[in-house]
């Protein structure tokens, strides 16, 4: 297993800086007050493509060699790596092909053709994506670029709290939504070198646990055809990122799925920006858990803001 370092989050950061966002941190004084706690928000709602993703996908494809790069690259995902993916090849000016569950909602496919990117659809399992990806691969000699079972993604998920961290210095904790893990993995590689005393949590929606499960079980529980409104946060733990929720994460906490829509219209109409569900799952789990984030001060990661707001629950 190539475990990546941070020696390579620091090359990361200086490969994709030219590519993405530093995007800002917001705090707002009513969720510091609803929850007890100092929150940071980092806010990779406005990141290129609209989510973190940007920074694992150009790191892994401006750090191909040309040779490596000249078949393109190819991924499985619901939708956010699949659009900055896309991103990232158009800019370099490779090809693109994606495979995603046919249930994607329709903006993020829309958002991948719009970068260019070559969609082909599965059913919506784990199991069905593998395959599919294998056979292009395959077919194209495509490079693959795993959402989240990528020491380069990793590196470049991990850029996220090296903002963070160089902006909000002495945070008690850092919570971040968790589905594959690429994004808790990367944090947990950043803040266990340059922060170790911050405390990392996982945010999960209960209906989509198998983090959880695997957290308590000792080992990954894998788990199919899961259904939550974070749609993001679907996918099951690999072994690389299992080998950091395992080391580094003090634990994982659970949001129910009406507990993750209210902290998203509570962040829509309180601090004026637009987060999708997935990224709701934080905020969701430190109103769930005061006790435990009472007088801290949290640093929390908004992983995205692609949301069909036409279709979302509620708002109609």
């Amino acid at each position: 297993m190539d475990i990546p370092s941070y020696e390579d989050v620091l090359q990361a950061h200086q490969r994709i800086t030219p590519y993405i966002h530093r995007t800002p941190v917001l705090t707002s004084s009513y969720l510091n007050q609803l929850s007890g706690a100092e929150i940071f928000f980092k806010c990779e709602n406005l990141q290129k493509v609209g989510a973190f993703k940007a920074r694992g996908a150009s790191n892994a494809v401006f750090g191909l060699s040309d040779a490596d790069a000249v078949n393109g690259v190819a991924t499985h995902s619901s939708g956010n790596h699949a659009a900055a993916l896309s991103f990232a090849a158009a800019r370099r000016g490779i090809d693109a092909t994606v495979v995603m569950p046919n249930n994607a909602p329709a903006t993020k496919k829309a958002a991948v053709k719009s970068y260019g990117g070559r969609i082909l659809e599965c059913e919506p399992t784990q199991a069905a994506r593998e395959a599919m990806l294998e056979q292009v691969i395959t077919e194209t000699g495509a490079d693959a670029v795993h959402p989240y079972d990528d020491p380069r993604v990793i590196a470049g998920q991990a850029t996220c709290a090296l903002e963070l961290q160089q902006e909000v210095d002495q945070l008690d904790a850092v919570v971040a939504p968790v589905g594959g893990g690429g994004l808790i993995s990367g944090t947990c590689l950043t803040m266990s070198t340059i922060s170790p005393q911050t405390r990392i949590y996982a945010a999960e929606p209960a209906n989509a646990d198998d983090a959880y499960r695997s957290f308590h079980a000792g080992e990954i529980v894998r788990q199919d055809a899961q259904q939550s409104v974070a749609d993001g946060l679907k996918t099951n733990l690999c072994p690389l990122s299992w080998h950091f929720v395992s080391s580094f994460v003090s634990d994982i906490l659970l949001a129910s799925e009406s507990e993750i829509l209210d902290a998203m219209y509570l962040t829509w109409q309180r601090m004026k920006i637009i987060i999708e569900p997935s990224s709701a799952v934080p905020l969701a789990i430190i109103l769930k858990n005061k006790d435990l984030f009472q007088g801290q001060r949290v640093g929390v990661i908004i992983t995205g803001g692609n949301v069909d707001i036409k279709n979302c629950p509620g708002c109609k």
